[in-house]
């Protein structure tokens, strides 16, 4: 029988249609399988400031950083304080296909037919924080509920134009990052984000299905109580990097079988705290835990390791159980959702 290949086994696994192996984003070492694309800048747009601590970003955010920060810095000032100049705020053009010829160029040559991956602008809170300031954004579901349903659907627009392009030139899936939790809580009450924020996730992650694309995102902290709202809003994939805040059989209980989880070791607790032998039993946890579904499980590293003091032993350590741990996953037993 032919080995399935590394888009194939994603796909399986995300779809809960019975990957031969647990599929992982490691280091170049250990294997990846996937293969990433993105756009270029907008041809269309110069930016009013660009030095190496003060610059501007294609949404008009004035970014700043300190001298030797490491960071991608912060945003100083916010183009949409006032929704009053809303009709006045220049938005990025998606829709040019000029900004997707690299990204073209580039799938051609995915000779090992990996999972081709795109990032898309759908960080409906961390952008809405960038144009209307962190107060605003958090108050705007009751101080400015009209404007700020405007807004997100102006979001969401872009979103899918850029879906449409990736469309044409052959992306797999999806990828977008909003950190909804805190450590131990929501940063927004439940209700508020199903009112606001739920329906713009799913006609977008809806308008990706439509397009034969599966659907990604990244969000951190504790976010327990919104995971049933993604999964009901058409995701297919949460990426969180940590889970001990919210346990593995909890998560499991709520969401395993119906959301497939992408993670690494728990990156704040585990990887950082733990010995080799810990590390390698959690990452078998993960797969015991989350892949047992005829698939529902993914294996990644955290890229930046020296951001969150993780060495190079401990992470050929978690990097090492996955890829053989992951190939004798198919064993498991398969409990029905």
């Amino acid at each position: 029988m032919t080995a399935m290949t590394p888009r194939e086994c994603v796909k399986r696994a995300v779809l809960f249609q019975g990957p031969e192996r647990v599929p992982v984003a490691l280091p170049v070492e250990w294997g990846d399988d996937f293969f990433w694309v993105s756009v270029t800048g907008d041809p269309g747009w110069k930016p009013s400031i660009a030095t190496d601590l003060r610059w501007e970003d294609e949404w008009g955010c004035i970014w700043e950083k300190l001298p030797g920060d490491k960071t991608k810095g912060q945003v100083k000032e916010f183009p949409l304080r006032d929704y009053g100049s809303f009709d006045r705020l220049r938005f990025p053009d998606y829709e040019n296909p000029a900004r997707y010829t690299a990204a073209r160029e580039r799938i051609a040559a995915n000779v090992d037919d990996r999972f081709v991956m795109a990032g898309i602008p759908l960080s409906l809170i961390h952008r809405l924080e960038y144009l209307r300031g962190h107060e605003e954004a958090w108050t705007d579901p009751y101080l400015h509920p009209l404007e700020l349903g405007r807004l997100l659907d102006r979001l969401s627009d872009i979103a899918i134009d850029a879906i449409d392009e990736y469309a044409r030139i052959g992306v797999d899936g999806v990828f977008s990052c909003d950190d909804w939790g805190l450590q131990d809580r929501l940063m927004i009450q439940p209700d508020a984000f199903r009112e606001f924020w739920k329906p713009r996730y799913k006609r977008v992650y809806r308008h990706a299905h439509e397009k034969g694309m599966l659907t990604f995102l990244h969000s951190c902290g504790y976010i327990i109580d919104i995971l049933r709202d993604l999964k009901e809003a058409e995701l297919d994939v949460i990426q969180m990097d940590q889970q001990e805040n919210m346990g593995l059989a909890r998560l499991d209980a709520v969401a395993g079988g119906h959301l497939c989880f992408w993670c690494p070791v728990d990156i704040q607790k585990t990887m950082i705290h733990g010995t080799i032998a810990e590390i390698e039993g959690y990452a078998r946890k993960l797969i015991d835990t989350f892949g047992k579904y005829n698939g529902g499980f993914i294996g990644k590293w955290y890229p930046s390791p020296e951001a969150v003091g993780h060495t190079p032993e401990k992470i050929a350590a978690m990097s090492k159980t996955f890829v053989e741990y992951g190939m004798a996953s198919k064993n498991i037993v398969v409990k029905p959702v």
